[in-house]
């Protein structure tokens, strides 16, 4: 089983699409660091030898904020907007959508009140 940066690795998957299974790597990010560190992206994880899988853990290390240290930086920016009483906070703290149609996307995250709404109470 392949563990890079706590997360377990789906072995039977191509090495580029396992990878989008860590927090902050995407599909682009995958294949840019696979180009990287020389592996090619149509490879199971299963076939990845020891060595080419130390070199992708520590090149993920040393290049990228994933996982933890990610969501801990998203949540001191939200926090940070919520303090300082910007829109985007208010509408963070609110639970509404922060940019785009708020008047139409609002819709689906407002809480919902009617009669079904007490029936599954």
């Amino acid at each position: 089983m392949i563990r890079i940066a706590g997360v377990n690795i789906p072995e039977n998957k191509n090495i580029d699409i396992a990878l989008t299974h860590i927090y902050g790597i995407g599909h682009s990010r995958a294949q840019e660091i696979l180009n990287s560190v020389q592996i090619d992206h149509k490879r199971d994880a299963s076939g990845l030898t020891k060595e080419e899988i130390n070199t992708l853990k520590e090149y993920i290390d040393k290049n990228y904020q994933i996982e933890g240290d990610l969501r801990r930086e998203i949540s001191y920016n939200i926090q940070r907007l919520k303090e300082i009483g910007s829109y985007r906070g208010t509408r963070h703290s609110k639970g509404l959508p922060m940019t785009g149609r708020t008047k139409s996307n609002s819709q689906t995250r407002r809480r919902k009140k009617g009669s079904a709404r007490v029936a599954e109470k």
